[in-house]
């Protein structure tokens, strides 16, 4: 087998394609053969050591995987080899086969591509659990999500309209907003790379004009630094401020502006709802594989990259380059 396997702290260019011998599945586990990995920002930190999960070197980055069970360890029942499957693994992802405890395995339905199995728990699963169990955004209700155009950004728009609300999607670039409105975002405004105090004033009133009324109900933050003081400033009596990452830093909030606006500032740590509340996490796998079913959600994939060239997809995801999805994809001669 082969990994693209991290030996030491570093970006991308430090990653070592390697060839491995073929793991045996102990008790509890499933020898997965892996055909696609989802990239996403965390995969960035952690190859650097600066996510919040450090996995002993070497391993191979990739948090989200999706492929065929091959081999089963003792003790496992309810899988049989030639099952397709997905699972959120933390890591490990980016190799050709790796282990799983089966207890992470879900069930894929047959007419999804391992394409979107391997782009759609995490950021969908991410997505859900921010604006049905932690904002509970309802129908009618005006949603801004900040760093639309990425994954999770990109599931957000997606689930809001699902939800029956009002979206803005807020990006840096006029292409990202084209994509956004594809999407199904109902208004779209770009924000400046460098912010002052200035830009801060402007991006928050642009975002009151186009919230109207009283402001936003929900932010949906995925961006942090100094983007996150003006989408407070726009929000609405009793809004939800959702901390869901911070690629552009982790942003000083003045403690006063929750305080005058009666809203809430809601942590969304999905990783660990998903241990510490499995029927939850169950209950809303169960939804997103009945709004794909339904055609109200499909995984954007904007690059796909073979494992060779995996390092080059985390580059873009790093660079904020990524619009929608980037998948790495595992050849039948890798």
């Amino acid at each position: 087998m082969k990994a693209l396997l991290s030996t030491a702290p570093g970006g991308p260019e430090t990653l070592e394609l390697t060839e491995l011998p073929m793991p045996e599945p102990k008790k509890g586990e499933l020898l997965l053969r892996v055909h696609a990995a989802g990239v996403n920002y965390p995969d960035t930190l952690m190859i650097r050591d600066l996510y919040q999960i450090k996995p002993p070197r070497p391993f191979a980055p990739g948090g989200e995987v999706a492929g065929e069970v091959v081999g089963l360890g003792d003790g496992v029942t309810g899988f049989a080899p030639g099952d397709r499957v997905l699972a959120l693994t933390g890591h490990g992802g980016f190799a050709t086969h790796m282990m799983l405890d089966a207890s992470r395995a879900v069930r894929i339905p047959d007419a999804m591509p391992y394409e979107d199995a391997a782009c759609f728990i995490f950021t969908y699963g991410t997505s859900h659990h921010a604006l049905k169990d932690r904002a509970h955004l309802g129908e009618g209700e005006t949603l801004l999500v900040l760093g639309a155009a990425g994954g999770v950004g990109a599931a957000a728009i997606e689930l809001g309209k699902a939800a029956g609300a009002r979206v803005i999607a807020a990006v840096s670039s006029p292409d990202k907003a084209m994509f956004c409105r594809d999407l199904g975002a109902d208004e779209t405004l770009i924000y400046p790379r460098d912010m002052d105090r200035d830009a801060q004033k402007a991006l928050s009133g642009e975002i009151k004009k186009l919230a109207g009324g009283d402001g936003v109900d929900v932010v949906y933050d995925a961006v942090g630094g100094d983007y996150a003081e003006p989408a407070i400033r726009a929000m609405a009596w009793q809004g939800r401020f959702l901390v869901v990452g911070f690629p552009a830093g982790i942003p000083n909030i003045p403690l006063n502006l929750p305080l005058l606006k009666g809203c809430e500032i809601v942590g969304v740590f999905w990783g660990a709802s998903v241990f510490r509340d499995p029927a939850g996490h169950a209950e809303n796998m169960a939804d997103l594989f009945g709004m794909y079913a339904e055609g109200r959600i499909r995984p954007r994939i904007s690059a796909t990259y073979p494992l060779a060239r995996a390092a080059e997809a985390l580059v873009a995801m790093q660079d904020r380059k990524v619009m929608g999805k980037v998948v790495v994809t595992m050849g039948d001669d890798d």
